[in-house]
């Protein structure tokens, strides 16, 4: 869902005016795209401004991904993956069975400062604005350990798709 987020909150597309009238345009970059790194130290160090940010863009991505699945199931899709860090605020009740893939909190940290390049300090604070481990697992039916390599990940995955 973060896909469909993005490319909604560019400019010309539903959620990009409405995030700039409310966070002002210190939020759009040079290119007259949305700022995403200035836009994520405004939401992720106050939760009240996340919660406005996902009152903007949350509706307008569930239109978008019901009606996505609608035209997949119309195709004879039998499955339609989600991937969100946000499926148990939003979207939960479009899923049949929803998988946690869990991943321990020094790899994650690693990995989004090697893949994302973001400092400890914004890990921090993005790990804080999200739901516990505990919580992410009660909402769950199933979960994928991700601590180790890609290649059991993807075994994992495989193992379940299988059932």
């Amino acid at each position: 869902m973060d896909e469909v987020a993005k490319r909604l909150e560019k400019r010309g597309e539903i959620c990009f005016r409405k995030i700039v009238d409310r966070f002002g345009e210190a939020v759009v970059g040079t290119d007259g795209e949305l700022d995403r790194k200035k836009l994520g130290e405004i939401v992720f160090s106050d939760e009240g401004k996340r919660k406005i940010l996902n009152e903007i863009v949350h509706p307008p991505v569930l239109d978008y991904v019901k009606k996505d699945i609608e035209k997949r199931k119309k195709e004879g899709r039998k499955l339609y993956v989600l991937e969100s860090a946000l499926l148990a605020e939003a979207g939960q009740e479009l899923c049949d069975k929803i998988w946690y893939i869990y991943t321990e909190e020094n790899v994650r940290r690693i990995r989004l400062e090697r893949s994302r390049g973001y400092t400890q300090e914004k890990i921090t604070q993005m790990m804080a604005s999200q739901l516990s481990v505990e919580q992410f697992r009660e909402n769950c039916t199933d979960v994928i350990d991700n601590s180790g390599d890609f290649k059991e990940t993807k075994r994992q995955i495989g193992a379940k798709i299988q059932l």
